[in-house]
């Protein structure tokens, strides 16, 4: 296996004087500066699924691989049925059916019963729909005009042999390995899976099955970050909570650093008395600490550890999410090898009236009514943790300045966009 060298320290770092990061701005800083940070390895079509290409993959054999018949019917040479006809012509001998050639040439003057898939033989120029004939007595009647090279498929017009198959960094689904086996393919190079460790921290979590005391919450970010991670289709390593302690989150570092290609973080990374990973960060000297112009979100700190990226998310369940969402998400596709993805939403009608001020952009949970428009949670407190089971989406809400009345067009983002 090959494995690329880490990033740099420097990799996260914003021109002086940034205050408040746009969306836009942070995501094309991103796909700037991350690159694949994970090795590549063989893998058989069984065990392909979700991979990455580390290569381009060429075609060893053409789809298909000879001309063939798209219908049943019969073949015949296009000398013998020149004009509207009508045409009767006798039936040659034998037949061409999938897996079983013909073997011989088509006799002029004659017609060939073809079918399906079958290796178009020698002669034939064109084939015509059994439903449009007549055959009686060995002889075959039907109408013309006919047109050359009707009903049949040429060979490698879908794929023709060293032609590239499929891209390098094209994430792997069922429908290409129909194409890979096709063409032949029996291995190909993909990169390594991406392994990202999802770390909680803070004095007042405490795991899901523990006692809670009065003071303390339940760890909701980190079941929900390595599900979503999984969904993703990489590999989620459970790094659990840490409390505030700066050792032990430095050792904590050191141990992610060495199982995990990528680390997200919930709590603490912004710039309060408690915000120890943002502290610890910063005096490695690798921490960018954002201010994304958004809402939910606005810190997210970046930096690298030990060579890998570490993702800094808000400690809020709603804001964490919002930002593994839009940030997390398609920085990991880059580091696991795949092309950078710009989520794509849609216009629907707004079933909800908003007035936005001007300065950062908004992401409102939201699902789709049986009139096609978008509603919204019914509150955006980014507390409101059921608002995220309710939801089937987001409404984005860009930049600007805006006033939403109900039937306006606003863009709706999937979940399953990300």
């Amino acid at each position: 296996m090959i494995a690329p060298p880490p990033l740099k320290n420097d990799c996260f770092s914003l021109p002086p004087g940034h205050h408040w990061t746009p969306v836009d701005e942070a995501l094309e800083t991103l796909r700037a500066r991350l690159r694949p940070v994970v090795g590549l390895t063989p893998v058989g079509l069984n065990d392909a699924l979700g991979r990455i290409l580390a290569e381009d993959v060429r075609a060893l054999r053409s789809n298909p691989p000879y001309a063939n018949s798209a219908v049943d019917g019969y073949g015949m040479r296009m000398a013998d049925v020149e004009g509207d006809g009508p045409f009767a012509l006798p039936l040659a001998d034998g037949r061409a059916a999938a897996g079983q050639p013909f073997g011989g040439t088509l006799t002029e003057g004659h017609a060939l019963r073809i079918l399906t898939g079958a290796m178009v033989p020698e002669g034939v120029e064109t084939i015509i729909l059994e439903e449009d004939t007549r055959v009686e007595a060995r002889q075959i009647a039907f109408h013309g005009p006919l047109k050359p090279f009707s009903n049949m498929r040429e060979a490698g017009e879908d794929v023709a042999e060293g032609e590239i198959a499929l891209p390098k960094g094209h994430r792997i689904y069922a429908q290409d390995l129909a194409l890979l086996a096709a063409l032949g393919i029996a291995e190909i190079p993909v990169f390594e899976r991406l392994r990202i460790g999802v770390l909680s921290t803070g004095d007042e979590v405490v795991p899901v099955g523990a006692k809670a005391e009065p003071h303390q919450i339940y760890d909701a970010n980190r079941p929900m970050l390595l599900a979503q991670i999984a969904a993703w289709g990489f590999v989620p390593v459970d790094l659990g909570q840490v409390s505030d302690d700066r050792e032990a989150l430095q050792t904590r570092f050191d141990q992610a650093s060495e199982r995990c290609d990528m680390i997200l973080t919930s709590g603490g990374a912004s710039a309060g008395d408690e915000d120890h990973v943002s502290k610890l960060l910063q005096d490695t000297g690798s921490l960018s600490l954002w201010r994304m112009a958004m809402k939910p979100g606005r810190p997210l700190a970046l930096a690298v550890w030990n060579g890998v990226p570490v993702f800094g998310l808000p400690g809020n369940p709603v804001a964490a999410f919002v930002c593994a969402l839009v940030f997390a998400a398609p920085a990991a596709r880059v580091l696991a090898g795949a092309d950078w993805c710009t989520v794509q939403g849609f216009a629907v009608p707004a079933a909800f009236a908003k007035r936005k001020k001007a300065g950062r952009r908004e992401y409102l949970r939201a699902q789709i009514n049986s009139d096609g428009a978008a509603e919204v949670f019914k509150s955006e407190g980014s507390g409101r943790i059921s608002g995220l089971s309710w939801a089937t989406g987001l409404v984005q809400l860009d930049d600007g300045a805006r006033t939403v009345e109900p039937g306006d067009p606003v863009t709706f983002l999937p979940f399953a966009a990300f």
